[in-house]
């Protein structure tokens, strides 16, 4: 009976760390990964996807399927009836170890008919509508959120790469004792894009860089869901609006956590959002709110070095 592991980013831009995460943690024995290409749309129905009809075709019955979350797998309603009714021909099982389907048996069926449960396909059905309205509401704030980030003379997305026509003239002032941080400032581009330029040249020259800090990297941090609801009607900057929409929701009793992947600076940016939570601005303060600020401002503290205000 193989473990076969399925993983799935949307864009290039985007890793499997928080996939791994949940996997690594749910302590699959002798996994067989099979991992799609960076970018492949959710919009190609799986069955279309190459890594997942290689599974599929590698797949014997009595075999199980893990993914991290449903949606790394499908999106829509009819995208999942389709892939539980393949893997029910194959007598291959589906387990999921994180989100609204991780309590489910999706492959449970009548056992004449051999159908679907009613109450499972409703279950689902039902999940599948709340996931693609959560999506569609994610979109909405972010397009929000860029917008008041223009308004205020921001603006959004990953910074230019380095003209081709250019990259000449900054490797040159790169080697006469320009920073990478100066060199950045003066083309209107990220540090990285200017690395990038003078990849090459870095380990000649480590001591230049002395002035320019330590590129953070991303933490994974549980955000109490008190104080989710609560950032999710806030003002953001898009960075932070970006690490919210993109958390992962892990339910826990009657409430839930937000599992957030992003550097600390955003952070400590999120927790000092939410500060009016602690009662300040003259506002009243409600003790699990507060509970739950603080439950994330200790997480926050434990990166290290960084002051929230």
């Amino acid at each position: 009976m193989a473990n076969l592991v399925y993983k799935r980013v949307s864009t290039d831009q985007q890793s499997t760390a928080r996939q791994n995460l949940v996997l690594d943690e749910a302590g699959i024995e002798d996994p067989v990964v099979f991992e799609e290409d960076p970018g492949t749309s959710s919009r190609l129905h799986p069955l279309q996807r190459p890594k997942f009809r290689a599974l599929l075709d590698y797949a014997r019955p009595g075999d199980t399927v893990h993914i991290s979350e449903m949606f790394r797998l499908v999106r829509g309603t009819g995208h999942i009836l389709d892939v539980l009714d393949v893997l029910h021909r194959d007598q291959v099982a589906l387990r999921i170890h994180d989100g609204a389907f991780s309590a489910m048996d999706l492959t449970a069926r009548h056992p004449r008919t051999g159908e679907l449960l009613s109450t499972v396909k409703f279950m689902v059905q039902t999940l599948a509508a709340a996931g693609e309205l959560q999506r569609d509401l994610q979109r909405e704030l972010t397009y929000d959120g860029l917008r008041a980030a223009e308004a205020k003379g921001s603006k959004g997305g990953r910074r230019p790469a380095v003209p081709a026509d250019q990259t000449d003239a900054v490797r040159t002032a790169y080697l006469e004792g320009r920073s990478i941080a100066a060199l950045a400032r003066d083309r209107g581009v990220s540090r990285g894009a200017i690395r990038t330029a003078v990849a090459d040249l870095l380990p000649d020259h480590t001591a230049i860089e002395e002035d320019a800090p330590v590129p953070e990297l991303p933490v994974t941090l549980d955000m109490p869901g008190k104080v989710a609801d609560y950032l999710r009607t806030t003002e953001l900057e898009p960075a932070e609006r970006a690490a919210l929409d993109q958390g992962t929701t892990v339910r826990r009793g009657q409430g839930y956590t937000l599992r957030v992947t992003t550097v600390p600076a955003v952070h400590r940016g999120l927790l000092a959002r939410c500060q009016p939570l602690d009662g300040a601005q003259g506002l009243p303060a409600v003790p699990a709110q507060r509970k739950a600020r603080r439950e994330y401002e200790n997480r926050v503290s434990a990166l290290g070095p960084g002051v929230v205000r």
